[in-house]
């Protein structure tokens, strides 16, 4: 696919009536799966960067730390800001931030350095998820779980990728190849500025309406909004802990070497992409809700066996436990959508940066907790998140969000 195809794209109503507009959603994704590799390089580099600067897992929760909230304090703002004067084209200027935050992870000479080179990469997520979230939904044609699911998967894709670049080029080349691995931002930034164009022109035709919102009282909104917020909440604790340490916990249960545990990183990303996947299309055919009920409550059997399983069936687990607790990431941000619709940005950016916010804190807080009792601690301790997915009981059925759809 080229930028001239989506620049040749009409703007016009009629357009999203006909279907999704399938050239504009694969070019998001594709930028959003760039502006997550980028992302994951991070996160992926840690036992390499553990090593040179002989870091804490504490300092290393802090990297994490820096890089997730900055994001998360700036994505609701940019949501809120860009609700009211949508700004398309500030997708390119938002993977720009993050080709400049890899870029000082490649020439850090400092732990300073790598803090700002973290957090330089989180300014540029801040910028990109809430305005992209909005063109997927822009150019959905009315499929808003596939739309936000296929964009989810280019994110998701991105952090599967990151890991295996990290295992077979960064780590034996050493950190300056992230300097060569940051130019592929340079052609998202370029494809972002054409889907810009698309973005706005769609704006300036009219194209866009707000649909009515759900006949519901406005406390019973803001509790399922915050019982949203609590499921996302145990998503990100969950994920950060193996995001952030689940390498080291295989180094360490396993006496794997450093590829070998990046592999089974990739294993466990690999299935939260195909569950995100199927979690939006799930959710366009039965209800946003029955994939939640699923997604973080479904889980709870494979968490509680991954700590204590062999090698073999820790693999197998490590795609399930993927798969299905990343399935309720589309649907969640397209229940909060439809529960407050005409917010499309403010939604993205709080759910985004929310799950961003406290996979930080929780990178952090488990890694001074590891430091203390232990990696094998941390994973026992948030088996038993998931159990929380019980509170998706209080969530509107489906028949209530009628109005909104």
């Amino acid at each position: 696919m080229t930028t001239s195809d989506i620049t040749a794209l009409p703007d016009t109503s009629a357009r999203a009536k006909a279907g999704p507009v399938w050239p504009v959603l694969i070019a998001i994704s594709l930028c959003h799966m760039v502006n997550d590799i980028l992302q994951s390089l991070l996160s992926a580099i840690y036992p390499l960067l553990k090593a040179e600067f002989a870091l804490s897992y504490a300092q290393i929760g802090l990297m994490t730390f820096a890089f997730q909230v900055t994001a998360s304090l700036l994505q609701p703002v940019v949501g809120m800001v860009t609700d009211r004067h949508p700004m398309p084209r500030s997708l390119a200027v938002g993977m720009l931030c993050s080709f400049a935050g890899v870029l000082t992870l490649a020439q850090a000479g400092s732990y300073g350095m790598l803090l700002t080179g973290a957090m330089l990469i989180g300014l540029g997520s801040s910028i990109f998820h809430p305005e992209s979230s909005r063109v997927a939904r822009t150019a959905s044609g009315g499929r808003f779980g596939t739309a936000q699911s296929l964009f989810q998967l280019g994110g998701n894709g991105g952090q599967a990728i990151g890991p295996l670049l990290a295992a077979f080029l960064v780590v034996p080349l050493g950190r300056s190849v992230l300097g060569w691995l940051a130019l592929i931002a340079l052609a998202g930034s370029g494809v972002l500025w054409q889907v810009g164009r698309w973005a706005e022109g769609r704006r300036k035709a009219g194209a866009l309406r707000v649909a009515a919102g759900p006949g519901l009282a406005r406390g019973r909104i803001v509790m399922a909004i915050g019982v949203l917020a609590v499921l996302s909440m145990t998503k990100a604790f969950y994920m950060a802990s193996l995001t952030s340490y689940y390498t080291f916990f295989l180094i360490e249960k396993f006496s794997m070497s450093a590829q070998g545990a990046q592999v089974m990183l990739f294993l466990l990303l690999f299935g939260s992409a195909a569950g995100v996947m199927l979690g939006g299309i799930a959710g366009d055919r039965v209800g946003a809700r029955r994939v939640i009920w699923f997604s973080i409550l479904g889980v709870l059997p494979f968490s509680l066996l991954l700590p204590h399983a062999g090698l073999t069936v820790t693999a197998v687990l490590t795609v399930l436990v993927g798969a299905i607790m990343a399935s309720a990431a589309p649907a969640i941000v397209v229940f909060a959508q439809e529960l407050v619709p005409g917010r499309t940005g403010l939604i993205a950016g709080l759910f985004f940066g929310f799950a961003f916010g406290m996979g930080g804190i929780a990178a952090a807080v488990l890694g001074a907790v590891a430091d203390a009792r232990g990696i094998g601690f941390v994973f026992n301790l948030c088996s038993v998140l998931p159990v929380l997915g019980l509170l998706t009981a209080f969530l509107p059925r489906e028949r209530e969000l009628v109005p909104a759809r």
